[in-house]
């Protein structure tokens, strides 16, 4: 057993990060169409010396266009977010949008109204689009389970194995065992011999959710597997186990059923053999 974890472990993957990985584009774009109309009239502002005038212009026609400003110091928070205003005091950042008089001060306190004048953007759709393409790389860390999740859909379909994603337990009533807690596993497959729930994923780096994962899986596992007809299988991979080794190799011992992307054939052959 100590040998085989060994190899499982020198088999974990770099990475499983495609081009497609780094930016969702077409989330991006729908986020800067939102506000799109906005920030044409809020081009209105560049290069304006007299930005008090120009705000008031503005907000005389369509004071609304004004609300959005928060994206432009990326901050995607629907205005709630708390600040310290120059008095000491926490407010809301959509306090600032209320009048004319608190937009100069947003753009002022922001470092906004210089960048505006010396015309450092040319187009706020533009420098949104940007800001929007930054904040996306908060969202990698999901798409890297997404991705994951992708890539074992793949090996399935490539190899005829039918299978449903998103299943809850709540759909087998067998699953007493688990509680009033509903579980949703990734993939669900059903066969002559036996239902499988499994579970995937991927860590690039490390972290304590590695070892809650591990933890979770193995006081998970018993549980389904004890349930004549069940069993759980646990596909995961990424050099990030190295920093949770002890932890996934106790899990490793403990599911009959684990693999990583190289192993994944294994569990493939298994599949066929028993439909």
């Amino acid at each position: 057993m100590n040998k085989n974890f060994n190899l499982f472990m020198s088999q974990l993957q770099k990475t499983n990060q495609t081009l497609d990985f780094f930016c969702d584009f077409d989330k991006i774009s729908a986020n800067v169409s939102q506000v799109e109309m906005s920030l044409n009239t809020l081009n209105y502002l560049i290069g304006k010396e007299d930005l008090s005038k120009a705000v008031a212009e503005i907000w005389e026609r369509d004071p609304k266009s004004f609300e959005v400003m928060g994206i432009l110091i990326a901050v995607r928070e629907e205005g709630n977010k708390p600040v310290v205003n120059s008095q000491g005091n926490v407010v809301i950042l959509k306090s600032y949008f209320t009048s004319p008089q608190k937009v100069i001060e947003f753009l002022i306190q922001t470092g906004l109204a210089n960048v505006f004048n010396s015309r450092r953007i040319k187009n706020l759709v533009d420098y949104v689009f940007g800001i929007e393409t930054g904040l996306d790389t908060n969202a990698r860390k999901n798409r890297s389970g997404h991705i994951m999740e992708n890539t074992v859909a793949r090996f399935f379909r490539d190899n005829d194995i039918q299978f449903r994603q998103e299943v809850y337990s709540s759909e087998f009533s067998e699953l007493s065992v688990l509680g009033t807690d509903e579980k949703r596993f990734d993939f669900y497959i059903n066969t002559d011999k036996k239902k499988y729930l499994i579970e995937v994923n991927f860590y690039s780096g490390g972290g304590s959710k590695l070892n809650e994962t591990a933890r979770s899986y193995t006081e998970l596992a018993p549980r389904i597997n004890s349930v004549e007809g069940f069993e759980f299988v646990w596909i995961t991979d990424g050099i990030g186990w190295r920093s949770a080794r002890n932890k996934l190799e106790e899990a490793y011992n403990e599911i009959p059923n684990v693999y990583n992307l190289t192993t994944i054939m294994d569990f493939i052959k298994m599949l066929k053999e028993s439909i």
